[in-house]
């Protein structure tokens, strides 16, 4: 059965159609047999037997007695009818019968062969017009039929394929949007800070100038983080993509970036943060991605204080091999598991989607396996979260 299912269109068209023209000729010989017999028992009916068997007396090699057929105005009209059936029956029952076999055939051939792939294709064409792509084409025999099923399903995977593509481009350039949003706000916040502190102290000469061009000289170097950023960005095409640029750095180095920026957003949130930086005893110098540094170290802290209470304590420890940078806070700690804090747009609460894109996170975590490290998330037991971002020397 399987050979036959699996057969080719044509051949298998043939094979119906041969079929039913043998099963016709069998079938009409044997009917044109029996109307043959029930006609001479009727004619029987109407014969002189004893001149008929004086006949078959007389046959030879040349004469051969048969039953006579009587006239119809002999026959009763039950057997005139019945006889003059007979007639037609052996006359045109092989006409008869091969085409209605021929019928048959073709109508089991659709019906077995062509019924099931042609409503599977119509389904299918259907579903894909409709953008539906999440189903699958079961026809899977050898034949045309299954060939251009498996070529039809090929084409539909294909498309889901096409469509995931698009939908993650999608989503990585709405990602990557917020993300350029989500890091430009951290530079813009110190630079509205040294605005804000310079228009209120300096008209009452409250600052003296050297911390005023301090101030100028920090905002100068946050504008070019944001040159640096925005020109970084402008060659993106998704985050992932973005490419490390080591460099060195060292502890000391960590330590006045972070803390020309505590200062504002200590006075932004009114809470307390309390840095401690530290180093290898050997002196070695980290190398890795600045930029990308301070832009999880900035995450970091912007997340604590946003959900600490009053204390954040800020533990940077680099060495040649590794930098970790680990932040506490006293706030109620995470609620949900890492795997989830860490997921594009994680909000918290639903009165963060107000003010943050709920990327910070998602970028810190994405930036530290880039590094080839990781961002661990955990609860302390006294309460408040601890978050550590660990980076791996990179070449």
């Amino acid at each position: 059965m399987d050979k036959i299912r699996n057969l080719s269109v044509r051949k298998t068209i043939i094979l119906y159609m041969a079929a039913a023209l043998f099963c016709s000729f069998l079938l009409s010989a044997a009917i044109a047999r029996i109307a043959a017999h029930t006609q001479l028992r009727i004619w029987w009916n109407y014969v002189d037997e004893e001149a008929y068997f004086e006949a078959v007396a007389r046959e030879g090699p040349d004469y051969v007695a048969d039953i006579p057929r009587p006239g119809s105005y002999e026959m009763t009209p039950p057997d005139y009818f019945v006889s003059e059936l007979c007639d037609f029956l052996q006359t045109y029952t092989v006409l008869i019968l091969s085409m209605a076999g021929s019928c048959a055939a073709v109508f089991l051939f659709y019906r077995n062969k062509l019924r099931r792939p042609i409503e599977e294709l119509a389904q299918a064409s259907k579903r894909i017009a409709g953008n539906h792509l999440d189903f699958k084409i079961s026809y899977e025999n050898k034949d045309e039929l299954g060939v251009l099923c498996r070529e039809f399903e090929r084409m539909r995977e294909q498309l889901a394929r096409n469509n995931q593509i698009l939908w993650n481009t999608i989503e990585e350039e709405k990602m990557l949007r917020a993300a350029i949003a989500h890091d430009i706000r951290a530079p813009l916040s110190v630079l509205k800070g040294y605005q804000e502190m310079l228009t209120e102290y300096l008209p009452g000469e409250e600052i003296d100038m050297g911390q005023a061009m301090e101030m100028l000289s920090e905002s100068g170097r946050q504008l070019e983080r944001l040159d640096a950023f925005v020109e970084t960005m402008r060659k993106l095409s998704s985050l992932e993509n973005r490419h490390l640029m080591p460099g060195d750095i060292s502890a000391g180095q960590l330590k006045k970036a972070i803390r020309a920026e505590l200062a504002i957003w200590e006075k932004e949130y009114g809470k307390q943060c309390l840095l401690q930086v530290s180093e290898s005893e050997s002196g070695e110098i980290f190398r890795g991605d600045k930029e990308m540094i301070l832009e999880v170290t900035e995450n970091l802290l912007s997340n604590a204080l946003r959900y600490g209470k009053q204390n954040i304590i800020i533990m940077v420890k680099t060495g040649y091999a590794e930098l970790r940078i680990c932040v506490r806070d006293d706030g109620e700690g995470f609620r949900e598991d890492a795997e989830k804090i860490t997921e594009a747009f994680y909000q918290q609460n639903v009165k963060d989607s107000l003010k943050h894109a709920g990327l910070g996170m998602y970028i810190s975590r994405l930036y530290c396996e880039k590094h080839g490290g990781e961002l661990i998330l955990e609860n302390e037991e006294q309460g408040g979260a601890v978050v550590t971002a660990i980076f791996r020397r990179i070449a």
